[in-house]
């Protein structure tokens, strides 16, 4: 059974909301779920997951310092997560706000890991961008991530 952290940085809640949501996705689709605060992350135990999917809010075009601190520490299991799935999503508080830009910057840390992303149709192309509270489109696009995300780990694992 595959195994996933879904790990997120969450100052109002509704970052966490997401991740709540995509956790819940994917337990009830039989994936294994470590929901974590990403300043709780152990970084050693990267290398026992299967999958990571990561959320941050939008600050200023960018990711939040926690997690951006997370992302520096993985740099210690470079070329130790290749061939993981991996996906992301954030939260803003405007349309425009640059919320792509945030879940390109954590998916190009997996990339670059090694990790396998998979592109999204039908929805926000790189991950979930909520404005404000999350709300029905967000739970929509949450369940097609999920189930996206969960296909991968049964192909990678194959």
């Amino acid at each position: 059974m595959a195994r996933v952290l879904v790990t997120y940085y969450s100052r109002s809640g509704n970052t966490k909301k997401i991740a709540e949501l995509v956790s819940d996705g994917l337990t009830a689709l039989g994936v294994t779920v470590d929901l974590i605060p990403v300043e709780e992350v152990d970084i050693d135990s990267l290398p026992g997951y299967d999958g990571f999917i990561v959320g941050s809010p939008n600050y200023f075009g960018t990711i939040a310092w926690p997690v951006k601190k997370f992302i520096d520490e993985s740099v210690k299991y470079y070329k130790k997560l290749e061939g993981k799935a991996a996906a992301a999503f954030t939260s803003e508080g405007i349309i425009g706000g640059g919320g792509d830009i945030v879940v390109l910057d954590i998916l190009k840390t997996f990339l670059i890991h090694g990790c396998v992303v998979q592109g999204l149709t039908g929805i926000g192309h790189f991950g979930p961008v909520a404005v404000g509270k999350p709300d029905e489109r967000i739970e929509k696009e949450v369940i097609i991530l999920v189930e996206r995300f969960s296909a991968l780990l049964q192909k990678l694992q194959a």
